[in-house]
């Protein structure tokens, strides 16, 4: 006869939501400031060839 803890529990699954940061990407890394920074200067380079033209 089986017992009461016998039973495998399940862990919680974060109500079907799916995390897709738990696998490693083999991209490149690049920290959030240097991609603000970048959007930031092509910005300015295009608001600057507008207005020289």
């Amino acid at each position: 006869m089986a017992k009461k803890n016998d039973k495998m529990n399940m862990p919680m699954s974060g109500a079907g939501l799916v995390r897709y940061f738990d696998d490693e990407s083999v991209g490149p890394k690049i920290a959030p400031e240097i991609v603000i920074a970048i959007t930031i200067i092509l910005g300015i380079f295009c608001f600057i060839l507008k207005f020289s033209v």
